[in-house]
């Protein structure tokens, strides 16, 4: 590497963007050869690469300068709006309540328990004690302070947590990087010592087993894929540690849980496309593991063991003969059979128009997590009868709102109740009870434990949520969701952001948003795109946006910004866009198919290198990616498809649009040598006057900054830029 500096940049004032220097890499597959001037970017450890990334920062700080009273406005917003000192709703475990406080001024939650009492009234020993706000609470037990393990780290995160039944041993991981790796350590609750075994490296996800002796954790390899599950006998020298089981196909992810029953620990091994699960029983672990179905069957699957009837069952949520998936129940006898010759009874039979997300148990009741017509809910079925002509039906609690996210927010199994979450665009988050239903409520009964203050006279009256829809080139009607002020004028002056994902089945699903009312209440109309390779509308809509299909998330994406255009309600000139991470993707790709629609983007941590990135099994997470994208490693025609939309190859000398890629330096699932690499060539190659910047957190990771005060001016930034952008700097009720 030259030691000649990485940037340029005038002396005196920061005008000129930092210039990265060239050095050509080539890279060939398929007889094409792409030569790269950017790639040395990519090398973390060099010197060069720091300073140019501290120059990029610097240009930002300087080009937006502007808006600092901007984003100190929406921060300000955002803390005047958020009850800084609040509870969570306490959730039973055993014999305690586990809650978690945070306080004014402190940017972490503590984690805290009170014990709980036995009446014999089940639903009362199973109604949250009474915890305000900023009062102290009898009897409580601080468990973790994440503001004292916070102190003096560039970086906190929690990855993960686990208590014995006993109640006696916590068990927590800690990130202090970013870099999504943790580090384990286990707390005697009774003494408030920490015992001396400290596990490193560890990937997300901890339990204990049932008597508290071991714990099981999981590891990833070197492209950052976790593909072992380990084993930790308390006291034991960690490089005693075994292997419950490996993983090696680089495309396959490995997690774990605990069975609703906590019999068993579940492991689910795969992909989007395929899976395995196989579940060690603690009531006979010499056995060891138990195959469910094998990968071979190209199932995507989750099973749960647990007794229907005292009788030995496995729940089964599958896609088998079923797009949307449905659910079954088989004997384990079964398992020992060709799948062709099993016998699987039906619980819930396929449906074109309803998409099963999951399934568990209680004590009593099956629980369903279903997707229809855009919407998650929730509905409970009793186990008596389940899977046999006495099946009943299904229940499911009401709400009133047409754009909701109803999710089952964690149910113990001896429970009479589960706890939901549910939100929408314009109710804060609530907590809800829903005491399963019975002889006596057979509709059951929704409890309302808390609804999340929203402070500074908000009112849900004054805003709207609409669903409207957008038609693509090919006909398919492409759902949005349209939030605004409700005293907005329809007439065509307003100011527009649209937000986008479409990758890994995942839905933008309705949820409220503090930080969002600063746009509103500036006259911008926030629309949601549902493009095609989200969730929301079924696994063939997810189908129908990756792979060699990929394209049409893009598409949809443009043809959504111009229903909005077209709508009446902005002004087509004043339309900034947005999205992270694959969605960053998504902004790369709309940016090059059409700059003139967009006065801004912003691209969050955004995947826009994908080729590179994906062409390279052994950078983080690359294999498991050729599900999502194909495998251009193998596949020319995959190759030739991803190189003609991959933002960062198709580049074109055209007027970007004002654009910030926002990106953290050590972000592990997208790395900044992306972002880093497309701003320099969209510099390069743009014919246009507005600038490109990069915005580089250098002690963050995927999330960016950690702790809420942090993430609070991450989202202000972002939200100053598009405003500055669009015109919309001022709140409506300021104006004359």
């Amino acid at each position: 590497m030259s030691s000649t500096p990485a940037s340029a940049a005038p002396a005196g004032p920061l005008t000129s963007a930092p210039v990265a220097k060239k050095v050509p890499s080539a890279r060939t597959h398929h007889g094409d050869t792409f030569v790269d001037p950017y790639e040395w970017l990519r090398d973390k450890e060099n010197p060069e690469v720091k300073a140019h990334l501290e120059a990029e920062q610097a240009y930002t700080d300087a080009v937006t300068a502007s808006q600092e009273q901007l984003r100190q406005d929406i921060f300000n917003e955002i803390k005047n709006r958020t009850q800084e000192t609040d509870l969570s709703v306490p959730s039973r475990k055993d014999d305690w309540w586990y809650y978690s406080r945070i306080e004014e001024g402190k940017a972490y939650g503590i984690y805290c328990r009170e014990a709980a009492g036995n009446t014999g009234n089940p639903i009362a020993d199973w109604t949250p004690p009474d915890v305000v706000a900023g009062t102290p609470v009898p009897g409580e037990q601080v468990i973790l302070d994440g503001n004292a393990e916070a102190e003096g780290k560039p970086f906190f995160s929690i990855g993960g947590a686990a208590v014995t039944q006993d109640g006696n041993l916590y068990a927590y991981a800690v990130d202090n990087a970013g870099d999504e790796r943790f580090t384990v350590r286990i707390k005697d609750l009774r003494s408030g010592e920490l015992l001396p075994d400290v596990i490193e490296n560890v990937f997300y996800g901890l339990t204990f087993s049932p008597d508290g002796s071991r714990l099981f954790y999981t590891v990833v390899d070197d492209s950052w894929r976790p593909h072992q599950v380990k084993v930790h006998v308390l006291g034991a020298p960690v490089e005693q540690d075994t292997v419950l089981y490996q993983e090696d196909d680089v495309a396959m992810w490995t997690g774990f849980e605990l069975s609703a029953d906590r019999r068993s620990l579940v492991l689910s091994i795969g992909c989007s496309e395929y899976s395995e699960t196989r579940y060690l029983s603690f009531d006979n672990p010499e056995a060891g593991l138990t195959l469910v179905l094998p990968r071979s069957e190209r199932v995507l699957y989750e099973a749960e063991p647990f007794l229907l009837d005292g009788v030995e069952t496995i729940l089964l949520t599958h896609n088998r003969n079923a797009v949307n998936s449905m659910v079954s129940l088989v004997d384990p006898a079964e398992l020992d059979k060709p799948v062709a010759d099993q016998h699987w009874r039906t619980v819930l039979p396929h449906d074109d128009g309803v998409r099963v997300n999951g399934a568990t148990v209680t004590s009593t009741h099956l629980v369903l997590s279903i997707r229809k017509g855009t919407i998650e809910r929730v509905q409970v079925v009793p186990l008596a009868g389940l899977g046999t002509d006495a099946q009943a039906g299904a229940v499911e609690p009401s709400f009133d709102e047409e754009l909701y996210t109803s999710h089952v927010g964690g149910s113990d199994y001896e429970a009479p109740v589960i706890r939901l979450g549910y939100t929408s665009y314009l109710t804060p988050p609530r907590v809800y009870d829903y005491v399963l239903p019975g002889a006596d409520q057979p509709d059951g009964e929704l409890l309302l434990r808390k609804e999340t203050p929203v402070l500074g006279n908000y009112a849900a009256a004054d805003y709207v949520a609409e669903r409207e829809w957008a038609k693509a080139a090919d006909g398919t009607r492409i759902p949005l969701s349209v939030i605004r002020r409700a005293d907005l004028a329809r007439d065509g002056s307003n100011p527009g952001l649209i937000y986008g994902y479409g990758s890994y089945e995942v839905s933008m699903d309705p949820g409220f948003a503090v930080a969002r009312l600063s746009l509103l209440d500036r006259g911008v109309v926030f629309v949601i795109a549902h493009v095609r390779g989200g969730g929301e509308m079924g696994r063939n809509w997810y189908d129908a946006g990756k792979k060699l299909q990929k394209r049409n998330t893009f598409t949809d994406f443009v043809d959504a910004t111009d229903w909005l255009a077209k709508s009446g309600w902005v002004d087509p000139a004043r339309i900034a866009a947005m999205g992270g991470s694959a969605g960053g993707l998504l902004m790369g790709a709309v940016a090059n198919l059409a700059p003139e629609k967009y006065a801004a983007i912003v691209a969050q941590v955004p995947f826009v290198d994908a080729l590179t990135t994906i062409l390279d099994p052994d950078l983080p997470l690359s294999a498991l990616e050729w599900e999502e994208w194909g495998n251009p490693i193998t596949d020319a025609d995959v190759y030739r498809y991803m190189k003609d939309y991959t933002p960062y190859e198709n580049i074109r000398p055209v007027a970007y649009p004002r654009i910030a890629a926002v990106t953290s330096f050590n972000d592990t699932r997208v790395l900044y040598v992306e972002p880093a690499k497309w701003v320099q060539a969209l510099r390069e190659k743009t014919t246009g006057s507005e600038p490109v910047v990069l915005k580089i957190e250098m002690d963050g990771g995927h999330g960016g900054a950690s702790g809420r005060y942090e993430g609070w001016k991450t989202r202000a930034w972002d939200y100053a830029f598009v405003a500055d952008a669009l015109g919309a700097t001022e709140l409506l009720n300021r104006r004359g």
